[in-house]
């Protein structure tokens, strides 16, 4: 993306989604007054966001702080999880929580006062999601999001396929010239045949281990999750307790004051 269409794609992605199919008309028209097709064109294929994505695009538009230290917890999330260290992990599952309602919050901030039933829940899923997902936090981070986004399990993101090139005439090459050998004697093949079914064997035992390692680190993660889950479903029980004993408190002094009052003119 050059720096152009980054600018653009800056300033549509903040404004409110109700605004955006106008405000990128208006682009438009200034690329084309400006006769850069290309720009035009490019322009005209962005997508308007939901209210969802554009809350957490204003997020890294606005408060790119906050998102910086969201993704470099998440690092340190996926780090602890590949190394397996089960007490740094909770540690950080409980300052996910807090960074995650703590950015929700502040999203909902950014968008206004006039603006009611905000879907937050999905804005804490996609922000759940870029803690999880390193491509997740890219896109995160450069906010221009047309969707919210979840993750949907946890564990480490397959690895991507390698494969080799070959280079060109300059490449070094490996000399046609092999040192002729005898023979081999049956003792010969008999090692080598035991040499290869020892090297199966190995294999075999070091993808089992890896896949008990894998399984391990998924009911690891679940583990947590769900305890995460209950924390917050526990803190969210406390306040409700709190508010209705508040309320309750209150209804029982308007009754007193409501027996004073009939009281005195009795």
């Amino acid at each position: 993306m050059d720096d152009a269409l980054a600018a653009v794609v800056a300033r549509l992605y903040a404004v409110p989604p109700e605004e955006f199919v106008a405000v990128r008309a208006e682009e438009v028209a200034r690329a084309r007054q400006a006769r850069d097709t290309r720009l035009a064109a490019a322009i005209g294929k962005l997508r308007k966001p939901t209210v969802a994505a554009w809350l957490v695009n204003l997020l890294a538009h606005e408060r790119p702080d906050l998102v910086g230290e969201l993704l470099q917890l998440g690092a340190q999330l996926r780090d602890a999880q590949r190394e397996l260290r089960g007490g740094e992990l909770r540690e950080l599952s409980t300052r996910r929580r807090s960074i995650v309602a703590a950015l929700a919050k502040e999203a909902a901030r950014l968008a206004g006062p006039d603006r009611g039933n905000l879907p937050l829940p999905e804005v804490e899923g996609t922000l759940a999601a870029a803690l999880a997902d390193e491509a997740v936090a890219a896109a995160v981070q450069q906010g221009a999001l047309t969707k919210s986004l979840e993750y949907t399990g946890f564990g480490e993101p397959p690895r991507p396929q390698l494969r080799l090139v070959q280079g060109g005439e300059d490449a070094p090459r490996l000399s046609t010239v092999t040192a002729k050998r005898s023979a081999p004697t049956q003792d010969d093949r008999q090692e080598r045949a035991e040499a290869r079914r020892r090297e199966e064997e190995r294999r075999r035992e070091e993808e089992e281990r890896s896949r008990a390692v894998r399984q391990a680190r998924r009911e690891l993660m679940t583990a947590l999750q769900q305890l995460s889950d209950a924390e917050t479903a526990k803190a969210e029980a406390e306040r409700a307790v709190a508010a209705a004993q508040k309320a309750i408190a209150s209804a029982e002094k308007r009754v007193k004051l409501a027996q004073d009052a009939l009281a005195d003119l009795s």
